[in-house]
């Protein structure tokens, strides 16, 4: 093997092609694995040239196999490689082994100026084709990229689109399904002075041709242990501010209505919580409501989804 002069080998090579956790520039497998070439035309009037193959494929790391942006490397044979993936491999070229030191692939980074891809998310929906340097933007807000598991009770890493959550919800969180507008949601514990850690239930509700969760949990605000009830759209929040809600929760001729819009499932359930966009119910109120020597909580919340006109 031919050695560039005053370059040095290295004695280890990365072998395993670990993904980059840090920036969002991984690439669908749709992407990598599509065949088509054609040329694009842009608003500009510069000749754009959409290729998934060919010279996009020399713009794959060949570490973790993301496309490359600026500044890309290269060794002092021509290999190139991310620069996440740079430091990853302790300056060490992990084709040819040759220090890799601080060598531009100016010529790949100016090629890519040229390219016209689609997004990442083709395969769920997007059909729109975008210069090379601005696929990141735009997927960073994609509407066709997917949701996060709205599921409260665990860090669920699980993401997908509504229909494939909606069946992961309910086969592997093993969530309540019901159909219908309105709900009469009962919650029950038998010690209520324990909220240190939260206490949540999910109901899922079919409405509209949508699905909503409605989210019930004990936690601490501040210093004060409290109970609260909201309701997300499982969608975006254009979408959501179609619909609104209300909630309902009393005893004895005393009652607390929340009415509101559902938030869409983009804003975490924490996002949600923490900025209290729900019904709140103090717990001497909680207890009051549930009636009886208030040792045991007895709420019965109830509510309805509607379509505003």
């Amino acid at each position: 093997m031919a050695m560039a002069p005053g370059s040095s080998t290295c004695k280890e090579v990365v072998d395993s092609h670990p993904s980059v956790s840090g920036h969002d520039i991984a690439m669908s497998k749709s992407e990598n694995n599509s065949t088509s070439s054609k040329v694009l035309l842009g608003s500009s009037g510069k000749l754009g040239v959409y290729s998934t193959n060919g010279v996009q494929e020399l713009l794959e790391c060949p570490v973790c196999t993301n496309l490359m942006y600026p500044p890309i490397y290269q060794c002092p044979n021509g290999h190139t490689l991310c620069s996440n993936c740079k430091i990853r491999v302790s300056n060490c070229c992990p084709t040819c082994r040759h220090e890799l030191g601080n060598i531009r692939c100016l010529a790949l980074e100016k090629v890519a100026e040229s390219l016209e891809i689609p997004c990442r998310y083709q395969n769920l929906g997007c059909q729109d084709i975008f210069p090379y340097y601005s696929k990141l933007k735009h997927e960073q807000h994609c509407r066709f990229r997917p949701y996060n598991c709205p599921y409260a009770g665990s860090e669920c890493s699980v993401t997908g689109d509504i229909p494939s959550l909606v069946a992961h919800l309910k086969d592997d969180h093993k969530v309540d399904m019901h159909d219908g507008c309105t709900f009469n949601h009962r919650y029950v514990k038998s010690n209520p002075h324990e909220v240190e850690n939260a206490t949540w239930m999910l109901t899922v509700f079919n409405c509209f041709g949508r699905q909503f969760c409605l989210h019930f949990e004990a936690f601490q605000l501040g210093t004060a242990p409290v109970y609260m009830a909201f309701l997300r759209f499982m969608g975006e929040d254009n979408e959501a501010k179609k619909f609104s809600y209300s909630l309902e929760v009393g005893h004895n001729g005393r009652k607390l209505i929340w009415q509101g819009i559902p938030r869409g499932i983009r804003d975490s359930h924490r996002k949600v919580r923490d900025s209290q966009d729900g019904l709140i119910i103090q717990r001497n109120l909680a207890l009051y409501f549930s009636g009886g020597e208030r040792r045991e909580l007895k709420l019965r919340i109830t509510g309805r989804i509607w379509k505003e006109e």
